[in-house]
């Protein structure tokens, strides 16, 4: 009897699965460090985005999609292991040595050919696990887009003919995915991974891409700043901040803005190779294509740099899903993790998912089945920040130096004017303290929100003022 109640939730939770070689192609496209605001599509008329926007136009969108915050101030680690195991990084280590079953790897075992190619930042072992060919991968986190290292899975099951890439990141890694369409000849359904490592620094686009938006800047984020106005536990002490000096001047940040949308519209172009030869392979109608990237990016907002922060910029991230079935030019504001993929992408496929994962299928959002699948967003990082949000509001703890920030993220959705103090918020802020010590116990996370000995907040203000900077005091203001 228990048996066959087994039997019966699988098929269930899979569906009627079908035999493998009617199952879908999955093409997996994936950037490293893209803000969800810098698709032309979704509303950003300053940068080109021309095939992301065919894409957006073709699938369902996720507008309100989040990386499940780090463990790291190398958040790309745990954001991918997230990604591929469909688990928290509470549940997960950075190899994946603890995840029993990785995305890539049940596809594998369900009959698919499995592919890599770029980056990937969890070492050899779970690459191994996962993918039966592999060509320009990259293991690491982060090189000169013009000299990355890159090796190839050999005949045995071995890494061979390691080299500094031929060419720029993006191309390299788009060669070698379309080599693999081009092989391709249908029978076998696949799974190909493309991760590139555009746009992470260094920002050093090609020079037709760098120079198109130096002649056509696009604006400084609204929520700019000289400086962050109290110690995070980031500030300071993590390679991204220190990539230009204190205070952060609106000329520089211009410029790596430039830089950082040459890097993300030279991507586009790579991707549009892709999706050409996968149009010309014949079997477009018959893959799912998903795009997505790891996080976001502050690049000036709140006086940060990096990705390590849980404001809106850093957190959320882009996520699209084309294919049969799926609407096309739609989109939700239902908040999603990047580890919804795993189960979302068995859903489709008709493959059982692992038993546990922390992912939602998110099928029935675009089928209006549903609504939302999670009622608040969770983002935890570090010891150092603690995060949730609802439809309006969202709350920051950080317990290391007590303090707090409330942002009402209908009115305020660049996250300026901190709230927190203002007692007519009391209730919003007890409200949500409650709903994120349930979110820590569902997850497992034994933070505590205060301290007893905080560390100092303050961060030192003593520098050159400059007419075109905002001053200390505004920020002090807004900020305490």
């Amino acid at each position: 009897m228990i048996q066959l109640l087994r039997i019966l939730l699988a098929l269930v939770c899979a569906g009627a699965a079908a035999p493998a070689a009617q199952r879908p192609n999955i093409l997996f496209l994936f950037a490293d460090d893209q803000r969800a605001d810098t698709i032309a599509a979704w509303g950003n008329p300053h940068i080109q985005t021309p095939n992301l926007d065919r894409l957006v136009k073709q699938g369902f969108s996720f507008r309100q999609n989040y990386c499940f915050g780090s463990n790291s101030g190398a958040v790309c680690i745990p954001s991918r292991a997230m990604l591929m195991s469909g688990r928290t990084w509470f549940q997960v280590d950075a190899a994946l040595k603890k995840a029993d079953k990785l995305m890539p790897e049940l596809f594998r075992e369900n009959g698919y050919a499995t592919f890599a190619t770029g980056k990937w930042h969890n070492q050899q072992p779970s690459w191994l696990r996962c993918f039966e060919r592999g060509k320009s991968v990259f293991f690491g986190g982060m090189a000169d887009h013009t000299k990355v290292q890159v090796v190839d899975l050999g005949p045995n099951g071995e890494f061979v003919n390691k080299r500094a890439a031929e060419k720029f990141s993006s191309e390299q890694f788009a060669d070698a995915a379309i080599e693999f369409l081009q092989n391709q000849k249908g029978g076998q359904p696949f799974f190909a991974y493309v991760a590139f490592t555009a746009p992470h620094d260094p920002r050093n686009p090609p020079e037709k891409y760098r120079q198109m938006y130096y002649e056509k800047r696009p604006p400084l984020p609204q929520n700019f700043l000289p400086q962050h106005p109290f110690d995070n536990g980031m500030t300071r002490n993590i390679r991204d901040e220190n990539l230009t000096g204190y205070p952060r001047t609106k000329e520089v940040i211009s410029d790596q803005l430039a830089e950082y949308y040459g890097l993300i519209t030279h991507l586009d172009g790579q991707i549009g190779r892709v999706l050409a030869a996968l149009e010309k392979s014949g079997q477009a109608k018959n893959t799912i294509i998903i795009y997505a990237a790891d996080h976001g990016l502050a690049l000036g907002s709140h006086g940060l740099l990096g990705k390590q922060s849980v404001y809106e910029h850093s957190m959320k991230c882009p996520l699209i899903f084309i294919g049969n079935g799926i609407p096309a030019g739609k989109s939700s504001s239902a908040f999603t993790y990047l580890l919804d993929v795993f189960p979302t992408v068995c859903a489709l496929t008709g493959v059982q998912p692992p038993f546990g994962l922390a992912g939602h299928n998110l099928a029935p959002l675009w089928r209006g089945g549903q609504k939302q699948v999670r009622d608040s967003v969770f983002l935890p990082f570090q010891d150092t920040m603690r995060a949730i949000r609802d439809d309006r509001w969202k709350l920051i703890y950080y317990p290391q130096i007590n303090h707090r920030q409330l942002f009402d993220l209908r009115n305020d959705p660049d996250e300026i004017t901190n709230l927190a103090e203002d007692p007519q918020h009391a209730k919003q802020i007890e409200r949500l303290t409650v709903l994120m010590k349930t979110r820590q116990q569902e997850y497992g996370d034994t933070q505590t929100l205060t301290v007893a000995n905080p560390k100092p907040k303050a961060v030192d203000f003593n520098f050159e003022r400059k007419p075109d900077q905002w001053q200390p005091e505004w920020i002090i203001k807004k900020y305490f």
